[in-house]
């Protein structure tokens, strides 16, 4: 089987990343992934790719198989992940197009299947610091490098979806001070974390939330115009972030299992 280095999932209004790939069929535990996976190199890493919504977005953020999707990315040697995600604004402050690489997540689902744990070894994976500390590093330093707006650090709401929160849930979570909101950044990460996979979240800024002072009721027509517009923004960090992905360092994302098990 074919193997990478790096993976990267895509979300909404990004399906497709590299020009000459090798496509790979992997078969995993949980079903099949959400496409085959796409492998090319940037930089002198082997880079897989896999759209998170299907090839032509026909799975919504409910149905998405994210423990499968997870799965195939180790079963072919990916230890560092990029989650990049179309996300909505809960502070006034926070521009289009900006990034935020988030260093936190609230988890608001309700029927997602969000472990690979389920017994007979019982299994407690911390989620304290769940975002790699070396990969947000990379990303908010390229970022800088590169002119692109970004934050160093924010908490991600996720809801269930498909649905969009009403004024009242979108004023709780911004009354909670959490900086962007959307409905796949769980459990795709904290699913990397359970394999001791390196995962980092990329909240681009599509849309202000509704609960924001201002904000029109955000659209999914409205959210897909901006990430498409803001698409060459993101490959930009992307193409330039991955040739500088080193092997994966002996920190918290490589050693989540210590202790985990009783």
């Amino acid at each position: 089987m074919a193997t990478a280095d790096v993976g990267v999932f895509g979300g909404s209004g990004f399906y497709s990343f590299h020009e000459e790939t090798e496509q790979v069929e992997v078969e995993t535990p949980f079903g099949p992934p959400s496409a085959p996976l796409t492998i090319g190199e940037i930089g002198g890493k082997r880079v897989a790719f896999l759209p998170r919504h299907g090839l032509e977005h026909e799975l919504p953020p409910h149905r998405i198989p994210y423990r499968a999707n997870v799965w195939a990315m180790r079963e072919i040697g990916v230890k560092r992940i990029i989650g990049p995600n179309a996300s909505g604004a809960l502070k006034a402050d926070l521009r289009l197009g900006e990034f935020v690489v988030c260093d936190q997540f609230v988890d608001r689902t309700a029927a997602r299947e969000d472990t690979f744990y389920e017994g007979p070894e019982t299994t407690h994976v911390s989620a304290a610091d769940p975002y790699c500390p070396d990969l947000r590093r990379l990303l908010v330093e390229t970022a800088g490098e590169l002119g692109i707006p970004v934050r160093d650090g924010g908490t991600v709401v996720v809801i269930e979806g498909p649905r969009f929160s009403t004024r009242a849930e979108s004023k709780w979570f911004q009354d909670a001070d959490w900086d962007v909101i959307n409905m796949t950044a769980y459990p795709e990460g904290y699913l990397a974390r359970e394999l001791e996979l390196c995962y980092a979240n990329i909240s681009m800024v599509t849309d202000h939330d509704v609960g924001v002072e201002g904000a029109e009721p955000v659209s999914h027509e409205r959210v897909i115009e901006v990430f498409t517009a803001n698409n060459e923004r993101l490959r930009e960090l992307l193409f330039s972030v991955i040739p500088k992905i080193g092997e994966q360092p002996e920190d918290v994302c490589a050693t989540a299992l210590r202790g985990a098990r009783i």
